[in-house]
């Protein structure tokens, strides 16, 4: 009996070890905990359950025969973040460098199998190397084995990967297929071919942070969603970004304790927007007037800033926000953040989050750059996004609402459910100087050259009492009703309770063909 116990504590210890003492503390020298040390920070204290701890890498890894660690370089297990169960696994970078072999995958794809049964989160921490080169196409067969649960798992539980070391070639791909990605400062890259591939064929010299870092990939690539200062700092926002989440697409999201903001700071909000239509403001000032104090959580935020998107509370209850932002390019919408927006609504749909949209938008941006990327194409995944969308949607038109952008922007036309607007709202074809050139060109060319400018004043003017309104829409029962910017929180929170109950049928296919 001692015999057995003596074995099951060693292959214990030798796994808690995992590549060994040398390997761990360079590990931790490099600022960053080990994998279970990111477990145990990730999950509420002591509920932490491992399975899968004894696996080793099959026998005929060519030469790896005598350096078997038990684990294989990944622990999987579950535990509970805020009292709820997630499942989760963290690659362990001191064994073979966290490459992914055969039973590494196994025992991946197991937990996210257990995950998909519980109907719970799966969370990867990822430090990777890539593909177990001793391996070979078993190494590759295990990568393919892992997308494939999470295509299969995508839209049935949420699915949150932190990439807190190096992940090049086929590991990169994981976390690209999840919901949401978190990368830490400094230590996180991600890359299909790494700065020595590169320069070898395009000559361009690059380094590892510059081609995949987590600023690089927060705000060129669009990549990742959350950037962390450590690895600490990346599971807490891990932590906060599923406590606005349900544990799959059959429950609704959490409810909180309500904070609403105080009554002197709804009526800030009149005093937010610029009365001249054409001065920009932040619309995170509108937002975070309007929510749970304190609630609004950011997401892609150094990406297509012309777009807000976030989660936030409303009444307690989980929101998702969709804002333009006229400080960043007048709030247009172009590719990046039509992209952005669209990934955003989909989620929320997915998950029975129920979206608020904040329009202040004169268009889609013009040029040739936008054309020739694919701005139609782009700009319809957006539009395709809304329309798809069953979950309660909420809009309140702020400012300007203008040409395809206004239909865009969750319309009564793409199956709002309440759509509202401030009596600053100016919903039109286009805005008032690009509609009177056209309009009115001949009067305008046919006045005495020095009445050219006043002419062209007349016209604007009554353009904007005729057209820049929201009046005409409310007529016709596109808006629903023209608001006291004070009354935005109490509208949308009446709606919400109204529409917690929303059932929206479509009709029955495989799927639709979103203009990818």
């Amino acid at each position: 009996m001692s015999e057995a116990f003596d074995r099951w504590n060693a292959l214990k210890k030798s796994a808690r070890e995992g590549g060994g003492s040398d390997r761990v503390q360079k590990h931790r020298a490099g600022g960053k905990l080990t994998a279970r040390e990111r477990l145990e920070t990730f999950f509420d204290a002591g509920t932490f359950t491992e399975i899968d701890a004894f696996v080793t890498h099959r026998v005929h890894t060519f030469g790896l025969e005598n350096r078997k660690v038990p684990g294989d370089g990944v622990v999987t297990g579950w535990g509970e973040v805020d009292g709820r169960p997630v499942c989760a696994f963290a690659q362990d970078a001191t064994v073979f460098g966290g490459a992914l072999g055969e039973a590494h995958a196994m025992k991946i794809v197991k937990i996210m199998e257990t995950a998909r049964k519980a109907g719970v989160p799966i969370v990867g921490l990822n430090d990777s190397g890539g593909a177990r080169i001793q391996e070979g196409v078993m190494s590759l067969g295990g990568y393919g084995e892992v997308f494939f649960r999470n295509v299969a798992l995508s839209g049935v539980v949420p699915q949150l990967s932190l990439v807190l070391g190096p992940c090049a070639g086929g590991a990169v791909y994981s976390p690209a297929i999840t919901d949401f990605v978190i990368m830490a400062r400094g230590t996180a890259q991600m890359f299909i071919t790494g700065p020595d591939v590169i320069r070898a064929v395009t000559g361009e010299e690059v380094t590892f942070d510059q081609l995949g870092g987590a600023d690089t990939h927060a705000s060129v690539s669009g990549v990742s969603h959350l950037t962390a200062t450590s690895d600490a700092d990346a599971l807490a926002l891990a932590r906060r970004l599923l406590s606005y989440l349900p544990l799959n697409n059959l429950e609704e999201p959490p409810v909180a304790p309500t904070s609403a903001p105080t009554e002197g700071v709804a009526h800030e909000l009149a005093r937010v927007v610029p009365e001249d239509s054409n001065l920009p403001y932040d619309t995170h000032a509108v937002i975070e007037r309007v929510v749970d104090v304190g609630s609004f959580f950011e997401i892609h935020a150094a990406w297509a800033a012309n777009i807000v998107v976030g989660f936030a509370r409303l009444d307690g209850r989980p929101i998702g926000v969709v804002a333009n932002n006229p400080a960043v390019l007048a709030g247009t919408l172009d590719i990046p953040a039509s992209v952005k927006a669209a990934r955003f609504v989909r989620f929320c749909d997915a998950f029975n989050i129920p979206l608020v949209t904040f329009v202040d938008v004169p268009g889609f941006l013009p040029g040739t750059a936008q054309e020739y990327g694919g701005i139609i194409r782009h700009g319809a995944k957006l539009l395709y996004a809304y329309a798809e969308a069953t979950v309660p949607m909420m809009t309140v038109i702020v400012r300007k609402a203008y040409g395809g952008a206004y239909d865009v922007m969750c319309s009564k036309h793409l199956g709002g459910d309440l759509n509202l607007a401030w009596p600053t709202a100016e919903i039109a074809v286009m805005g008032p100087e690009g509609a009177v050139n056209i309009l009115f060109r001949r009067e305008i060319e046919g006045a005495p050259a020095a009445e050219r400018a006043a002419v062209r004043a007349k016209y604007i003017a009554e353009y904007r009492g005729e057209f820049l309104n929201p009046y005409l829409a409310a007529e016709r029962g596109y808006i629903d009703d023209v608001i006291d910017p004070s009354e935005t929180r109490a509208r949308l929170v009446a709606g919400l309770k109204l529409l917690a109950t929303k059932r929206d049928d479509r009709p029955a296919r495989k799927h639709g063909n979103i203009p990818l």
